[in-house]
């Protein structure tokens, strides 16, 4: 009898879908701020203040790191579903707060609490999938989790296009500030999230708690219990078997930082740190963050948001389905491996374009080319592999620290963006991440096993040997020498 046919796909499925809401909320809370920023930077009276309105977009970016901080120890004590819920919670709270805001400092405290959310859902969502799902058809559905934060950014872009008035040319900040969008449109962008949100506080309810958690608490019949819903008895003695044969695989103990980055787990941590640094510093961000001036270099009316959509919502969504389809046939490492060359590649093309002053059209290619290069690998994979890559005992932790690394990262390159524009100037700028992406790549051949079709404790296992036999020849240098 073919094993797989064992597995009740619907089930992982419809756990999985319900978890990957987190991500949506996430690519919707993230998004929705830009097309709110123009109204409420009127009616807080911030407008030609860089110091608040910078504030204003990236104070999210605190709640982050909160959310992804505390995330890997609460979800290792009180469990991931549990912690979703909360995630829920807050970006409920985040919405109707924000929305409502009478206040500049109302509306920060919101946004940080969103900011939170966001933190937790990055981490969580992605971790809880990879622990019901089979190994065989892991990648394709912790890719869900991608898929869904697209779709989020999405919805946001479409939400914000439909909620705003149409602004006619020649109205005054006073006139834009009594209008339905400077009264009340930006705060039913907020709002809207709401729907999203209360579906899913309400679903995760339904959903079981990770068997993999289950069983580092010692709950060994619930867990099992789990486990065959997700492929029958046979999966489930086998996966217990190998879960409680893990390392340290019996009931969780409190993991401490220095025991986090130990000998025998702590390359493993620092490749995940190190991967999800790369996933924003591979500097697609970048691409974004020069889009506007591209398009309208190319001849097009950015400031048409709907043409934002068609454009990156559309490749980005494209590429991001292409990955689900083929995560778990070409495998984990080549994908990582071919965007990280790809984008090198982009980015050097693009940086002579504009060192040639090539602008117009043949630059509008390269950017899409950079977003679809993006969307089909390093965004959606390096979440599986995050997912993946740590032992049972320290995944919470482990993957929390990864999650910090990445909003971190991310912060650096928002920040740091305008200061190396100014010193480099364009060319030198995208040359500079070409480099960061070729280092990425032989990082990436080097140091990242591939786990595509094993099971995470085979996962585990093969790592940790690895790691042993490292030591072991060290040891054996030392003597020697």
């Amino acid at each position: 009898m073919n094993v797989d046919n064992q597995f009740n796909k619907s089930f992982v499925m419809r756990i999985s879908l319900v978890s990957a809401l987190g991500g949506l909320l996430f690519g919707y809370d993230w998004v929705v701020i830009g097309g709110a920023k123009p109204f409420y930077e009127l009616y807080f009276g911030i407008v030609g203040n860089s110091v608040l309105t910078g504030w204003a977009m990236s104070c999210a970016l605190v709640g982050c790191l909160v959310g992804a901080g505390v995330s890997g120890m609460a979800s290792d004590r009180w469990g991931r579903k549990h912690l979703l819920i909360l995630a829920a919670f807050l970006f409920i709270v985040s919405a109707v707060g924000t929305g409502a805001a009478q206040h500049f400092t109302s509306f920060i405290i919101y946004r940080i609490i969103g900011g939170i959310s966001i933190g937790l859902a990055s981490n969580l969502s992605p971790m809880y999938i990879a622990e019901v799902t089979p190994a065989k058809f892991r990648g394709a559905f912790v890719s869900i989790n991608q898929l869904t934060i697209v779709i989020g950014i999405l919805a946001a872009q479409i939400a914000n296009y439909l909620i705003a008035e149409p602004i006619i040319e020649g109205d005054t900040s006073k006139t834009m500030l009594n209008s339905w969008n400077g009264q009340w449109g930006w705060r039913w962008m907020f709002w809207m999230e709401n729907i999203p949100a209360f579906i899913f506080f309400l679903l995760m309810f339904t959903v079981p708690r990770s068997p993999r958690w289950l069983a580092a608490q010692g709950y060994l019949k619930e867990a099992g219990e789990v486990l065959s819903k997700i492929g029958g008895r046979s999966f489930a003695k086998n996966s217990l078997e190998k879960i409680i044969g893990s390392d340290d695989g019996h009931v969780a103990e409190k993991i401490s930082l220095r025991q986090l980055f130990s000998n025998r787990t702590g390359k493993i941590v620092m490749i995940g740190i190190v991967l999800a640094a790369f996933q924003q510093w591979c500097g697609i961000n970048v691409i974004f963050n020069y889009a506007e001036e591209i398009f309208t270099a190319a001849g097009y009316g950015v400031g048409d948001l709907l043409f934002n959509i068609i454009i990156t919502g559309t490749i980005n969504l494209i590429f991001t389905v292409i990955a689900m389809f083929t995560v778990d046939k070409w495998g984990r490492k080549p994908l990582m491996l071919f965007g990280a060359i790809s984008l090198s590649i982009t980015y050097c093309v693009m940086g002579t374009m504009y060192f040639l002053g090539i602008q117009g059209f043949p630059l509008l290619v390269m950017v899409v080319t950079g977003i679809a290069f993006y969307a089909m690998s390093l965004a959606p994979i390096t979440w599986v592999v995050l997912s993946e890559v740590f032992p049972n005992r320290i995944r919470g932790r482990a993957m929390s620290a990864a999650t910090i690394s990445l909003w971190s990262a991310s912060f650096l390159l928002t920040y740091s963006f305008p200061l190396l524009n100014e010193q480099l100037g364009a060319s030198g700028t995208f040359w500079l991440y070409g480099l960061i992406c070729l280092a990425g790549w032989f990082f990436i051949r080097e140091k990242l096993v591939e786990t595509m079709g094993k099971s995470l404790e085979e996962i585990e296992s093969e790592l940790l040997e690895e790691r042993k036999t490292e030591d072991s020849e060290f040891v054996e240098l030392v003597n020697k020498g």
